[in-house]
């Protein structure tokens, strides 16, 4: 399997280099030859062959350079025009003084665009934390790429270092997964993960002053929030989730159910009761829908149901949703 080119569009890579230097020597590559290093195309060092499609012939290396440098400079100046329209539109705002000394000192929320932006946000702010993380992390079907796996393990190592400590919570279908396992086999320090069927959007909380938080599904979008007393909310509501979740790390034995059915089961069921359709539990659970189905069907079987409304009037009747103790 050809390896994923993770450089950026105006980047040529090694295995790039190579191949347009085999390009030079041959005349020609075949089109495929060129599919695991894209910026050679995207870079203009390749061009389709006009007598052949299948083929790329290179272009000549002077000529490249000249593209690419007259490219390098045309962004530069459009750099330099965009320093100067906001260099005049701020000079005519740096006269207007706050209406008060409490505007002034009114702590701000600021809004982040784009992850690379978000990341340096949160990277610097836990840079100078010295206390606590807390973390809420929802299953999501983005799998983060490795190298922003590993920038997070040594960040939160580095806190973990100075004496401070790590809490995060996950959703319960997450609990068994191997890259959450493995992150915490990695890192040392006083450092727990608990999990619950439900958790909020996406939440960090550091040293209790700032707290950061998605503002668009996607979470292309951030609010950096540093009122205290939003912050404060947060880390409370933090506080009360956390004491309701399972132990993930350390690891916790969970306790066999008496009744045969499970924890997992029993949230969906109380979901159930509530009339939520198939999708909306698999959702709120943090499941594909085919597995919400199966469990669904194998409470259904466990009960005796043989409808979806009989279903509902058993859960309720079997008293499953009124035990105490149950680990969720």
């Amino acid at each position: 399997m050809t390896a994923a080119h993770t450089h950026g569009a105006e980047e040529l890579c090694e295995a790039g280099l190579k191949l347009y230097a085999r390009a030079l020597g041959e005349g020609r590559v075949r089109a495929g030859d060129a599919d695991g290093v894209p910026c050679l195309v995207g870079l203009g060092l390749l061009e389709p062959d006009i007598e052949d499609p299948r083929l790329l012939r290179p272009v000549d290396p002077p000529l490249a350079l000249h593209r690419l440098l007259s490219g390098m400079a045309e962004r530069v100046a459009e750099e330099r025009r965009r320093e100067e329209r906001l260099a005049t539109m701020f000079a005519s705002l740096a006269g207007i003084a706050p209406r008060s000394a409490a505007l002034a000192e009114t702590p701000t929320i600021s809004v982040l665009s784009g992850l690379d932006r978000i990341g340096e946000a949160i990277e610097r702010t836990l840079a100078g934390a010295s206390d606590e993380m807390l973390s809420i992390q929802p299953q999501t079907r983005h799998t983060p790429p490795a190298a922003l796996y590993a920038e997070a393990l040594v960040r939160d190592q580095a806190l973990l270092d100075r004496g401070g400590r790590i809490r995060v919570l996950y959703q319960h279908t997450q609990r068994h997964a191997p890259s959450v396992l493995a992150r915490y086999e990695r890192l040392r320090g006083d450092v727990e993960a608990r999990t619950l069927d439900e958790v909020t959007p996406r939440l960090i909380v550091i040293d209790r002053e700032v707290a950061f938080i998605p503002a668009n599904p996607d979470r292309t979008l951030a609010l950096e929030v540093r009122h205290p007393a939003l912050v404060a909310f947060f880390a409370t509501a933090f506080d009360r989730l956390w004491r309701l979740a399972t132990p993930m790390h350390p690891r916790a034995v969970e306790p066999p159910s008496p009744d045969g059915v499970t924890t997992r089961r029993r949230a969906i069921a109380a979901l159930l009761v509530e009339g939520h359709t198939d999708a909306v539990i698999a959702d709120r659970l943090g499941m594909n829908i085919r597995t919400a189905r199966v469990h669904i069907a194998k409470l259904a079987a466990s009960l005796g149901s043989e409808s979806r409304a009989q279903l509902g009037y058993l859960i309720g009747r079997s008293g499953i949703l009124e035990q105490e103790g149950v680990t969720r």
